[in-house]
Parts: structure tokens; C-alpha cells; sequence
């Protein structure tokens, strides 16, 4: 399935309460309004969304939305909601529109805010005149938000996606199902995926296994996932994922964290499995080939049997368009 087949699948699902398949629901209409005689319990024209912060109000049909966790506005885009600014990808640095958006971000004429280790640019968020603001997520983000939440909720209605909703259907059920009351869009959609899983499932044959699953920062520092972080993907495709962190009781990098660091030594001594993914923090670092010059690395079972694998660096932390790149990628891999 094509990014462009993806887009336009999900912007024909967005739009599907105009043909009346939400009528029976009570999910938005076509004019944005939820079905029932509130809006989920708000006054007139709102809806109250319960959330880490406690019950929100907010408007039944937002206009003007700012996402400030750049993993989520792909969900938005697929429920067809109006964005008009999110966040850079990462902080302290140049941003673009993700691929999986499509003509999306143009459509909306959303705006890319910059933001910084120190936290977001307020007086920005602020000039765009927000009437929703969606905050949380995955990582660093979800941190800025919590400290600046008063700060935000001074500006518009700010919604806070659980950090610890850590999956793509987790994050996307609680947008779609609590917040936009779009639970026969998000359907549609969660099938189409199963779908393409159920085609890529019969048309791969897969590596030798277990698999381990790793990333290296920019500095070349290895890290391993825990195999509940690991994408569903690969289980859902019949890999088996070694559980080499929390077997070895390696502590994560943070408290909660998704993954392990790694040593030089401990690299070599642990990282047995006979296949290897490797994809990169936050950008994509190095490859397979260029980790495979490098001592240790080199000498390790999968490489040695050429069964290591380059994964992109969006990976390990996907939205539902770039799920099914994934499935994507992992069909142009292992094709039979």
C-alpha cells in the first residue's frame, strides 16, 4: 500500500459522517457537532474529555487546532481535523512536514512552530489563535507540556495525551474515540490496517529467529528495546523478539523508559540472536553496512550471516500512517 493510497484512504474515512455513517453513532456530523444533546456531558456546542489532567472542556467542533508533540499530528490529519500549527519534529532544529502527511499540512495551512530544549514558544502558540490545543505523547514533549500546561491552558482548551499510552492504537483510540467522538472513522481505519497486515502476514517468509531490535544515537551509542516497546508489527507478523534486556535486567535509560543502553563489551555478549534491526534516535544514523566496518558489531551472529537489518528511524515510535509504512517496508524485505 502506497503513501498516496494511505492519504487517500484516510481522508475518504475523515469524511465519512458526511455520507451519514456516523448518524447512528452519536459521532460528529457534518458540522462537526457530536450527535447528542450536550456533546459528552460539555454545554452547548462542547464536549468534556476526561484526561491525565482531569475533565476538559472543549469545543465540539474545532476550527482552529495546535498539536505540540509532532508524533501526533498524523491522527488528526486521518480524522480530518483542522490543524493550523504543530511543533517541529525535534527542538532546536529545522522541521518539515512528515511524507505520511500527504497535501494534508497544505490543505490546513498549518504553520510549523520551532520550540526548544527550554520548553515551547508560547507568545507562537498564542499568535495562532488556537481553539483546541492537543499536547502529551511520546518523550520530551509530553514533559514540556506538564510543565507549561497552566501556561497553556491560559491560551485554549489544552488536551493531554497520556505518556502512558504507548502504542499507536492506544494513542489513536483515545483522539479518535474521546476527544474528536470519531469511533467509526478510527474503525475504518484500524481495519484497513489489519487488512495489509493479513497480506503482508501471508506474503513474507521470515529471518531465523528470535530478533533483536536496537537504535544508535548520532554518537553511535547502542540501545535495546524492551520487547513490550518492540512494533506490534512483528509479533502480529510472526517474529519472535528476545528479550534480551529484561532477561539481563538491564535498567532503562530513564525511569520508564523503552530502552537499554549498551556497552561495547555487553554488546557483543548479549546481542546473540540471529537476526538484528537497527534504526536510529530520532534520525536516521548509521546503517547496517557502516556498522558492520566496526569492531564488534562486525563479529556479531547477524551481521556475520548478513541477517541485520536497516529500519527507519520512525520505527520504534510510530503513528498509524507510518504503521503501515512499516508493514511496508517489512514486505519489501522479506518477500517470498
Amino acid at each position: 500500500m502506497t503513501m498516496l493510497r494511505r492519504r487517500s484512504l484516510a481522508a475518504a474515512l475523515a469524511a465519512a459522517p458526511l455520507l451519514g455513517l456516523a448518524a447512528c453513532s452519536g459521532e460528529q456530523t457534518a458540522s462537526g457537532r457530536s450527535g447528542g444533546s450536550d456533546g459528552g456531558g460539555g454545554t452547548s456546542g462542547s464536549r468534556v474529555v476526561d484526561t491525565v489532567k482531569g475533565k476538559v472542556e472543549i469545543p465540539a467542533d474545532p476550527q482552529r487546532i495546535v498539536v505540540l508533540n509532532y508524533a501526533l499530528t498524523g491522527y488528526l490529519y486521518d480524522l480530518g481535523m483542522t490543524v493550523v500549527a504543530t511543533t517541529t519534529e525535534a527542538a532546536d532544529a529545522e522541521g518539515s512536514f512528515s511524507e505520511f502527511w500527504g497535501t494534508a499540512p497544505e490543505e490546513n495551512g498549518t504553520e510549523l512552530l520551532s520550540w526548544s530544549s527550554d520548553g515551547f514558544d508560547l507568545e507562537s502558540v498564542l499568535g495562532m489563535e488556537p481553539d483546541l490545543i492537543i499536547a502529551g505523547g511520546w518523550g520530551f514533549p509530553y514533559f514540556q507540556a506538564d510543565k507549561a500546561y497552566t501556561d497553556l491552558t491560559a491560551i485554549a482548551p489544552t488536551v493531554m495525551v497520556d505518556k502512558a499510552l504507548t502504542t499507536w492504537r492506544e494513542q489513536f483510540s483515545f483522539l479518535a474515540e474521546q476527544v474528536f467522538d470519531r469511533k467509526s472513522t478510527l474503525d475504518q481505519l484500524v481495519q484497513a490496517y489489519e487488512d495489509e497486515l493479513a497480506e503482508v502476514r501471508e506474503a513474507i517468509a521470515l529471518p531465523p529467529q528470535p530478533s533483536s531490535f536496537l537504535y544508535v544515537t548520532a554518537e553511535g551509542t547502542p540501545f535495546v528495546f524492551f520487547e513490550e516497546y518492540v512494533p506490534e508489527e512483528f509479533t502480529a507478523l510472526g517474529f519472535e523478539v528476545d528479550p534480551v534486556a529484561s532477561a539481563n535486567s538491564l535498567e532503562p535509560y530513564t525511569e520508564g523508559g523503552d530502552s537499554a543502553e549498551l556497552s561495547t563489551e555487553n554488546l557483543g555478549q548479549l546481542i546473540t540472536s540471529p537476526t538484528v534491526f537497527i534504526s536510529g534516535f530520532n534520525q536516521d544514523t548509521f546503517s547496517v553496512q557502516e556498522l558492520g566496518e566496526k569492531a564488534v558489531w562486525k563479529d556479531l551472529p547477524s551481521f556475520r550471516a548478513q541477517d541485520a537489518y536497516d529500519l527507519p528511524y520512525w520505527a520504534s515510535r510510530h503513528d498509524y500512517d507510518e504503521a503501515l509504512a512499516l508493514l511496508d517496508v517489512l514486505r519489501g524485505m522479506f518477500a517470498k
